[in-house]
């Protein structure tokens, strides 16, 4: 390929396999003699690329008769996505005259502080002030990376567009200016540019000595894709450098000329007589930013030649014409119309949809696991979604494939990282159960020799924070550590974290990070700073902190957990070099020249690939337009492009699910588009082989139907006490009284659960207790209940839902007691525990109530948060607890209790039935024997207990009878053991009803 006049710019077609095609190409015309090939410089756009390209070369040597050879110097003109700086070869040391670049973490932090200072209280404050921050930060270096100076955003033309739009706008572009101008008054006083801005003048530099002063030794540019005006002017001066040249990838020089035009003016600035809103460039076309970039260089797309090589594994030729035809613009892409079949056609290419998520990692792992059976065969897994690429990555391990992933983890989402997270989520909580319990069986807290008796005693404390969110602070848990003998072992995690609730409203950040951090240290001891993400937070840490520092950030401590979590996101773990050799998984900006043979594009739908447009916040899009600034929607033509690339392998699977987490989702554009270019040939491109095998995996054996659970304890087992409300369970369902009476086996409520009915009952009955110890004053009710409610933290929300009603009842509650001791009843007991002997048998239980009814007799009351039980199921043997407390009492078990009971009473805190008002008391019981079919008469209602009573002391507690499950399953009961006794699984067999199964 000799040299030429005027520019030499080359484009490797989509199908080629950039990195091979291009090493292909370059070794032949530059490794003349040992050295040749060593004299070269090559510019490549990240750091990234080297890797793909070092190993094209590796792979091209090992093919070639001559296996060894030097390889040319290989420099990084940095890539803006990927926050990588520039090579030497492009910030040398005789560029000592462009001043340096500025931290950007300082920059983030000092915005912030200028924003504040511009707007006032409607800046925001905490993490929400340095999102703004950020997202302004952005925007300058969009400009800036554009070339746009501040002084292009005060001309006639962006200020009379600003003026014609709302008033929102207006506001957010003045404030955006002032800051801005703070912002560079500010570098100037240090002598600091931004990184951008130094980006161009180093670009600068290079094009303007390389063209005064040709290199030596020749320079190609390959794979830089970034449009940005210095960088293109920058390659325009290398591909007219003697023996140099820049390569593009996938340009696309066969499309139609009539096409490439309707591509638009790619980026030129809007001319006064265009419309105020910009011109309608085709901005998500994958062929627009190489257009732009050609724009800026100068070039125009007939002087690009075609690269005279293939890579390893190349696709069809014809796979890059059915690719342009693809990507049509709207107006072109009516030729599909009348496309014959053969250039539409996309061999190699396989459609898979799968239900969810977690099936196409499956389907997708899969693929993969049967691609390595080939020897030699690489595959890759291309993906912007980071949890699909995690299940991927899980589901490999199953075969023992540790896949290379490339694009790393977010820096939250690494064991380090997520520590930190929880110490700063914990200040956020006021000391909650949940980053508490969560923070104190990390994997690396505690670790040491100690660390199987610090997770015992996590777990301990675990157990006794469970139910409703304790107090506020270390106090109250230190309380519930004590009752669960902790004290010792709590006292001591308490004086580790105490320092991090001792700050006040506004303290320096970098103060804060230093306690956290050291606290992080005590809590898991060097095992935090091991490792990748060790290493990648102690870095994040360090720098966070100097930059605070420098711009005097001060900050709520309660705001330190979302400010970490935003800056953290923005940081990546990526593994040290190593995984499978042939199995990749890539990141969109990871993919960009990477090259396998099973290509899988995976996570295809809206949102994801492409992803969401996010407008700018700060500056108009009109304003962005008229400065020859793309839109949001440039992003999708990147996107376009990248699955462009991917295209070209000799083997693409493109995968997407129905649904997400959320809901149903939309299958990618790109997709929709591939579906209609193909037609009725769709079919034929549809991958099911591994989605059927993938759901095989998940496949278990057929079982029989379980049986219906008849536990049979031996004689021993069965003689246990039984409480007052026990023998309605034991009658209604043996199976929960065996489980929860004879296994003792008991539900664990969740940690910072929400109130339950039983909490809510505890609560009332907590109220009425205290009311009564103080002697039971008339309107008194309302300040108990208030200081109990704040003692148990209740949940604002909540309290705010149920205390109209529980003020309302406990009101009812005052005047009929009130009531009741004008006709001479009075209190023997409340919250009384009493027992009794009986056959043999301890029935036990708490009396909420017993009363002495003017006649002598007494009154049982039992307190009830919902509705009381229905008559019927008292008379039918369902609801005994008043009767069995009576007898309790009729056999002097309560203390200070004796005499006959003749009142057994509900008192509700319920809504009264075909009423309006809340609170009331109802008997199941009744004196007229007309009523008796319905409702038990008073004078045998105990009777009828003890009869029932006998009944299920012969059947289970003394005899013989099964507890069979769900017994009586048309009662209400509770589901507390319904997964235990696997009831989802026996009682559709029986006819998949309750009744059925009866």
């Amino acid at each position: 390929m000799p040299d030429r006049a005027g520019p030499r710019v080359y484009s490797i077609a989509a199908h080629r396999g950039f990195a091979d095609a291009l090493v292909a190409g370059l070794v032949p015309r530059y490794a003349q003699g040992e050295l040749g090939l060593a004299r070269l410089t090559l510019l490549l756009p990240s750091r990234r690329a080297v890797r793909t390209v070092t190993e094209a070369f590796v792979r091209h040597s090992g093919e070639s008769e001559t296996p060894g050879m030097l390889l040319p110097r290989m420099a990084v003109a940095g890539d803006l996505d990927l926050d990588e700086t520039l090579g030497p070869l492009l910030d040398p040391l005789g560029a000592a005259d462009i001043p340096p670049a500025a931290d950007p973490m300082r920059r983030w932090l000092r915005l912030a502080h200028y924003l504040r200072e511009v707007e006032g209280d409607e800046a925001g404050k905490g993490a929400a002030l340095l999102r703004r921050a950020w997202e302004l930060g952005s925007t300058m270096d969009r400009l800036l990376v554009e070339g746009i100076a501040p002084i292009d955003l005060m001309s006639e033309r962006v200020i009379g567009i600003v003026g014609d739009l709302a008033g929102h706008w207006t506001d957010n572009t003045r404030a955006f200016l002032k800051v801005q101008q703070h912002w560079i008054a500010e570098l100037a006083e240090r002598g600091q540019i931004d990184a951008p801005e130094r980006r161009n003048r180093l670009f600068e530099h290079a094009a303007k000595c390389w063209r005064a002063e040709p290199p030596q030794h020749p320079i190609v540019a390959a794979g830089v894709t970034s449009a940005s005006p210095a960088l293109a002017k920058m390659l325009r001066v290398v591909s007219e450098l003697p023996g140099g040249s820049v390569i593009l990838p996938d340009l696309d020089l066969a499309l139609d000329a009539g096409v490439w035009d309707e591509l638009g003016t790619a980026g030129n600035p809007v001319e006064p007589d265009d419309p105020p809103f910009g011109r309608s460039d085709a901005v998500t076309h994958p062929q627009y930013h190489l257009k732009l970039l050609l724009n800026r260089m100068g070039i125009a797309r007939d002087e690009v030649q075609p690269w005279h090589r293939s890579g390893h594994g190349a696709a069809p030729p014809e796979r890059s014409k059915v690719i342009s035809n693809l990507f049509l613009p709207p107006r072109a892409s009516s030729v599909w119309v009348d496309l014959p079949a053969e250039r539409r056609r996309l061999s190699g290419v396989r459609l898979m949809e799968s239900a969810h998520p977690g099936e196409e990692a499956q389907a997708i792992a899969v693929m993969i696991r049967e691609a390595l059976e080939t020897p030699e065969r690489r595959v890759a897994l291309i993906t912007p979604n980071r949890g699909l690429a995690g299940r991927v990555v899980a589901h490999l391990e199953r075969w023992g494939i540790e896949a290379d992933d490339t694009a790393g983890r977010p820096l939250p989402q690494s064991a380090a990282g997520r520590l930190l997270l929880l110490l700063a989520e914990l200040v956020a909580e006021q000391g909650a159960p949940v980053p508490l319990i969560a923070l104190l069986t990390h994997p690396l807290a505690g670790s040491g020799e100690g660390r199987a008796r610090w997770l015992e005693n996590a777990r301990r404390l675990d157990l006794a924070l469970r139910g409703p969110r304790p107090g506020a602070g270390l106090a109250p848990i230190a309380v519930l550590a004590e009752e669960a003998r902790l004290g010792e072992w709590w006292a001591s995690v308490a004086d580790m974290l105490a320092p991090l609730f001792a700050f006040g409203e506004a303290e320096p950040l970098e103060v804060l990070l230093g306690a956290f951090s050291e606290i992080a240290e005590t809590l898991c001891g060097d095992a935090l700073w091991t490792g990748p993400d060790g290493r990648a937070l102690s870095a994040f840490v360090e720098e966070l902190r100097g930059a605070a520092s420098a711009a005097g950030t001060v900050l709520d401590p309660c705001e330190l957990h979302a400010v970490l979590r935003d800056a953290m996101d923005r940081a990546s773990v990526r593994p040290p070099w190593g995984g499978h050799p042939r199995v990749s998984i890539y990141g969109l900006l990871e993919a960009r020249m990477s090259r396998a043979d099973l290509v899988i594009c995976g996570g295809l739908v809206e949102g994801t690939w492409p992803a969401s447009l996010s407008q700018d916040s700060l500056l108009p899009p009109a304003v962005l337009r008229a400065l020859g600034v793309p839109g949001a929607d440039f992003r999708i033509g990147l996107a376009a492009h990248d699955l462009a690339a991917a295209l070209g392998a000799p083997e693409v699977v493109l995968s997407w699910a129905q649904r997400d987490e959320g809901g149903p989702v939309i299958p990618s554009r790109f997709v929709l588009r591939v579906k209609a270019m193909l037609g009725d040939q769709a079919a034929r491109h549809v991958e099911s082989e591994a989605l059927r095998l993938a759901r095989r995996l998940d496949e278990a054996a057929k079982v029989a139907p379980h049986p219906r659970p008849q536990p049979m304890p031996d004689a021993e087992q069965r003689k246990v006490d039984i409480s007052v409300t026990g023998l309605d369970r034991l009658r209604g369902d043996p199976y929960q009284f065996y489980a929860s009476s004879i296994l003792g086996l008991r539900t664990l409520d969740a940690l910072d659960a929400e109130p339950s009915a039983a909490w809510k009952g505890e609560i009332a009955h907590r109220i009425l207790e205290l009311w009564h110890k103080s002697g039971e004053p008339r309107g008194g009710l309302h300040a108990i209940a208030e200081q109990v409610l704040d003692e148990a933290n209740a949940h604002p929300l909540m309290r705010a839902l149920w205390w109209p009603r529980l003020a309302a009842a406990l009101d009812t509650f005052d005047a009929m007691i009130a009531d009741q001791k004008g006709q001479g009843r009075e209190v023997l007991c409340v919250e009384a525990w009493g027992d009794m002997r009986y056959r043999d048998v301890r029935i036990h239980g708490r009396a909420d109530r017993i009363d002495r009814k003017a006649d002598g007799t007494l009154a049982v009351v039992d307190y009830k948060t919902g509705g009381p039980p229905r008559p019927l199921q008292v008379k039918e043997g369902f609801a005994l607890q008043l009767g069995l407390i009576a007898m309790i009492a009729e056999q002097r078990g309560f203390k200070g209790v004796e005499g006959e009971a003749s009142g057994f009473e509900y008192w509700s805190l319920a809504k009264k039935p075909r009423t309006d008002d809340f609170g009331y008391a109802v008997e199941p019981v009744t004196d007229d024997p007309k009523k008796q079919e319905k409702m038990v008469l008073r004078e045998e209602f105990l009777d009828e207990t003890e009869a029932f009573l006998n009944d299920a002391l012969d059947k289970w507690i003394l005899g013989t009878e099964p507890f069979t499950a769900r017994l009586n399953p048309e009662l209400a009961s509770y589901a507390d053991y319904d997964q235990l006794m696997r009831l989802d699984e026996w009682i559709t067999t029986l006819g998949g009803s309750g009744e059925d199964a009866a």
